[in-house]
């Protein structure tokens, strides 16, 4: 009689008999305040040093590409969200890009200006919760309070564009929903004009203090070959020396007229990590004014015109018969790109965020595979954590900048 088979629970892969009475093994998570989701560390411990951890992830798993294989592209945008729920609509971005390329179309500049401006508050939304909570884990409190008063101030003015203000479904494939309303670039330029100020508050907070520098300092070392073999990228591969940023590198929108530049740090450490982020946002706040004086100059066509792929304007809907029923084509049955493969990265807040797409001429893509920078940060931890403290895993895990909804996918 066969044994049937059965699921081998993770513990089993752990070798106990090579465990010495000086090793205790510690489970840190699922449920930890401090492992920033759902995340399961299986820590081996001598004293309060960390001679192997092991990361366990699944706990979040929701299926989302095959679900992706089932929806027609349109259904799936919104879905994005739920990856990186911290700047959603980098998520939305990305996947809407990619189709955008499988099709071949081109979005109007009146559109590519407001999604850059969407993709840099995001990139400051997402740079404020990261130091909050990060400063948070180590122990400073009164900085958590300051930077989620900014990151109000910024979803107040998500709010205003979509009406959401944590999954924001704020972008479109071919294009953007609505116009920015009245009165939003005045609202984004006092935003602008105060944030500097603040984070100048959290440094003079932090960046000199004795105990974050000594929590920070030479914790979580990561040379230029280690981030490179495990595939990092956004300021964990920048915090090794290495400039790199697709913005620049592969530009997509209007990334190549701005001027920014991309900050880097041969550090190494947590801290030079940290210094990084503070001036990644003082370099969105230099986009966003660039960008509300472009916006400008650009016309009033906020989608694509191609018929093969989006319904018509709302007045040719009402008016032409034949528009109507497209549009009724397009909703209920979806587009039907051209046969062939894509994959187009971009610049997240957190690193290379991409996605592959298949299509086999269908309303549904035949394979969609999603790279998220997550990922790649939290399979690091195996070699980055043996030789640290315990107390340090928190700062560690904190200052990779993970989130789970985008590692269970």
């Amino acid at each position: 009689m066969q044994t049937p088979n059965r699921l081998i629970p993770f513990y089993e892969n752990i070798a106990f008999d090579r465990i010495s009475d000086n090793v205790m093994v510690v489970n840190f998570g699922p449920q930890h305040p401090s492992a920033h989701g759902q995340l399961r560390l299986i820590l081996e411990l001598e004293g309060e040093k960390v001679v192997k951890a092991t990361p366990e992830i699944g706990y979040l798993h929701r299926g989302m590409e095959k679900m992706a294989e089932n929806m027609i592209y349109n259904e799936f945008l919104p879905t994005t969200d739920r990856m990186d729920y911290i700047a959603a609509s980098s998520n939305n971005y990305a996947f809407a890009l990619s189709v955008e390329r499988l099709l071949g179309v081109e979005v109007p500049r009146r559109a590519q200006v407001i999604r850059t401006m969407l993709l840099e508050l995001n990139r400051i939304i997402s740079h404020l919760f990261w130091l909050a909570t990060h400063a948070l884990d180590v122990g400073a409190m009164s900085i958590f309070l300051y930077c989620f008063r900014e990151r109000e101030f910024a979803i107040d003015l998500i709010e205003d564009y979509c009406g959401a203000r944590l999954t924001h479904s704020s972008v479109r494939i071919g294009g953007v929903p609505l116009d920015l309303p009245k009165g939003w670039c005045e609202q984004l330029k006092h935003f602008l004009d105060e944030l500097p100020k603040q984070i100048a508050l959290y440094e003079g907070i932090l960046t000199e203090n004795r105990i974050w520098r000594m929590r920070l300092e030479n914790v979580g070392v990561i040379s230029k070959e280690m981030a490179k073999s495990w595939g990092l990228s956004g300021v964990l591969l920048r915090g090794s020396g290495v400039e790199w940023d697709i913005r620049k590198e592969e530009p997509y929108e209007i990334y190549d007229e701005l001027e920014f530049d991309i900050p880097t740090s041969d550090s190494n450490d947590s801290y030079g990590r940290y210094l990084l982020y503070i001036e990644e946002m003082r370099q969105s706040v230099r986009i966003l004014y660039q960008l509300i004086e472009k916006y400008k100059t650009t016309d009033t066509l906020l989608m694509c015109e191609d018929t093969r792929y989006f319904s018509a304007s709302k007045e040719q809907i009402m008016t032409q018969n034949y528009s109507l029923m497209q549009h009724f084509v397009l909703v209920t049955q979806g587009m039907r790109p051209p046969v062939g493969e894509i994959y187009v990265p971009t610049e997240s807040p957190k690193g290379e965020l991409g996605f592959f797409i298949c299509s086999r001429g269908e309303p549904y893509p035949y394979r969609l595979k999603i790279r998220t920078p997550s990922f790649f940060h939290t399979g690091i931890l195996q070699d980055l954590l043996p030789g640290h403290y315990l107390a340090d895993v928190v700062t560690i895990i904190g200052n990779t900048n993970i989130v789970f909804g985008e590692i269970d996918r």
